[in-house]
C-alpha cells in the first residue's frame, strides 16, 4: 500500500495524491538531467536529431495511425463533434505533413547563444545578453497529436526538455508518437526523458501545475476551460494562448470581391482552428451590395449562419436559412462550420464589437482605405491584425517560424505565434580583467 503520510493537507484537498508528485518529481529529474545535455548540443548536432526523429516518425506511420484509430473510435463512440474529430485525426498525409515540419525545424536558426544585446563599458568590462534554453518546459493541451511533436521539435531545437500532457482523447496517439521519439533519441545516444508524457487524471495535471522550481514554464493549449484553469491554478509561470474568437470586417471601402474570398478562407478553409473566424462584420454602406453574395456563398459551403442587426434581412431575401443570432453566440468559438454576422454602423461600431467579443487573438479588416486600415491596426487590440488578407496566416509556419508552440494572446514575452526564441530565456555574461566595484 502506498505511503501517503508525506502528504500535504493542501495537496490532498487539491486533489493531488502521493503518488501523483511522485510520479511528476520522477520526469521532472529526468528532464532537468536531459535538458542540460540539450543545452550544450550544437545546432548541427540537434538538426541531425530532428532529422532523423522525422525519418523515425514516417518509418512508424502505421503504428501511429492505427493507434489514433482507436482513439478516433472512441472519440466517434462518445459523441466527439465533427471539428475535434479532424483535430484529432492522424492519416499517412498527416503524419508525413507533421514529420516536414520537425525537418522544417531543423532548417531554422538556433536561437541559442544568440547575443540579443551587449557592449564594453568604460571599465572594460564587456557585457552581452545571450538566449540560453528555459531548461524544463511542460505542455498541457487537448486532442492535438501534431502539438506532441511540435513540442518535441521544438523543445529539442531551443534546448529545452518537454513534459507532454495531452487531453484523454488522443492517448493512444500520444504514446505512440511519445514512443518513437523516446527511442529515436535514445538510437542516437541523446537522453531519452528530453521528451517525456504525463499520465494520470486531473491529479498528475495539477501536480504539475505546481511543480514551481522544477518546471520552469507551463503553456497550455486548448480550449477556453483548459486554458483558465492552467491560468489560475498553477504556480508555475505560465504563457498563455487563449482562444481564438477572430473577426473579418468587411469596411465601406473594401474590394468585396476581396472581400468574400477573404471571409469564406477565414471561415471554411479549416474551422476547427483557432485562426478561423467566427464573426463576419459589414459596413452597413456595403451590406445590401456584398451580403446576399456572401451568405450565399457561406450557405453553399455548409456554414450554419447566426445572424443578427439587418443581416436576417437580406437572408429572408434571398432565402438562406439562419438561426438568430444572441450575444452569447458573438462571444463563442465554434470550432465547426458555423458563422456569426452581423451588420456594423461603422469602423468605430466594428471596433467596439470586437472590444466586447475578441480574444486577442487575430482580427481581419477588409478596405481599401488606407486611413481606416490605420485606425483598425492601431487601435483594435489583438496579437494579429490582419489586412486584406484571411485570420488563417496567424501560424507560425506561415509566418516563416516552422512548427509553433501555440499562440500567445497575452502580453508578456511572448505574442502571437511562439517558436524558437519564445522558448528561450536570456542570460548576462560580464567578461573582465580583474576589474573590482569601487
Amino acid at each position: 500500500m502506498t505511503d501517503r503520510t508525506t502528504d500535504h493537507p493542501s495537496e490532498r484537498t487539491a486533489g493531488i495524491e502521493h503518488a501523483d508528485r511522485e510520479q511528476v518529481t520522477t520526469l521532472t529529474r529526468a528532464a532537468r538531467r536531459a535538458s542540460l545535455v540539450l543545452a550544450q548540443l550544437s545546432r548541427a548536432e540537434k538538426d541531425r536529431a530532428l532529422r532523423a526523429l522525422a525519418d523515425a516518425l514516417e518509418a512508424s506511420t502505421e503504428a501511429i495511425v492505427a493507434a489514433n484509430g482507436e482513439d478516433l473510435a472512441r472519440g466517434v463512440a462518445d459523441g466527439m463533434p465533427q471539428g475535434l474529430q479532424d483535430r484529432l485525426r492522424l492519416d499517412a498525409d498527416r503524419v508525413a505533413a507533421v514529420a516536414q515540419a520537425m525537418r522544417d525545424v531543423a532548417g531554422l536558426p538556433d536561437p541559442v547563444g544568440e547575443v540579443v544585446r551587449g557592449s564594453t563599458l568604460a571599465n572594460g568590462l564587456q557585457i552581452r545578453q545571450v538566449r540560453v534554453p528555459m531548461g524544463v518546459v511542460g505542455m498541457i493541451y487537448e486532442a492535438r497529436p501534431n502539438v506532441t511533436v511540435d513540442a518535441a521539435a521544438l523543445g529539442l531545437k531551443s534546448g529545452n526538455a518537454v513534459i507532454l500532457r495531452g487531453g484523454s482523447a488522443a492517448a493512444s496517439t500520444n504514446v505512440a508518437l511519445v514512443e518513437v521519439l523516446r527511442k529515436g533519441l535514445a538510437d542516437l545516444g541523446l537522453p531519452e526523458d528530453a521528451v517525456a508524457l504525463l499520465e494520470g487524471g486531473h491529479g498528475a495535471v495539477r501536480a504539475l501545475m505546481t511543480a514551481r522550481g522544477e518546471v520552469d514554464l507551463l503553456i497550455p493549449r486548448g480550449g477556453a476551460g483548459l486554458i483558465q484553469s492552467v491560468v489560475t491554478e498553477s504556480t508555475v509561470p505560465v504563457i498563455e494562448t487563449g482562444i481564438g474568437i477572430c473577426h473579418v470586417y468587411v469596411d465601406a471601402a473594401a474590394d468585396l470581391d476581396k472581400a468574400l474570398a477573404i471571409s469564406l478562407n477565414s471561415k471554411t478553409h479549416r474551422p476547427s482552428v483557432c485562426n478561423a473566424a467566427e464573426t463576419l462584420l459589414v459596413h452597413e454602406d456595403v451590406a445590401g451590395t456584398f451580403l446576399p453574395r456572401a451568405l450565399t456563398a457561406l450557405h453553399e459551403a455548409g456554414v450554419t449562419l447566426h445572424l443578427g442587426n439587418r443581416s436576417e434581412v437580406v437572408a429572408r431575401a434571398v432565402d438562406i436559412p439562419y438561426a438568430e443570432a444572441t450575444e452569447a453566440d458573438f462571444s463563442t468559438e465554434w470550432h465547426s462550420l458555423e458563422m456569426n454576422v452581423r451588420v456594423v454602423d461603422d469602423l468605430d461600431a466594428a471596433m467596439d464589437h470586437i472590444r466586447r467579443h475578441g480574444s486577442g487573438h487575430t482580427e481581419a479588416i477588409v478596405t481599401e482605405d488606407r486611413a481606416a486600415a490605420r485606425r483598425f491596426v492601431a487601435e483594435v487590440d489583438a496579437a494579429a491584425v490582419m489586412v486584406n488578407a484571411s485570420t488563417r496566416f496567424t501560424d507560425g509556419g506561415e509566418f516563416g517560424f516552422g512548427a509553433e508552440i501555440g499562440i500567445s494572446t497575452q502580453k508578456l514575452h511572448a505574442r502571437g505565434p511562439m517558436a524558437l526564441p519564445e522558448l528561450t530565456t536570456t542570460k548576462w555574461i560580464v567578461e573582465g580583467d580583474g576589474q573590482t566595484r569601487s
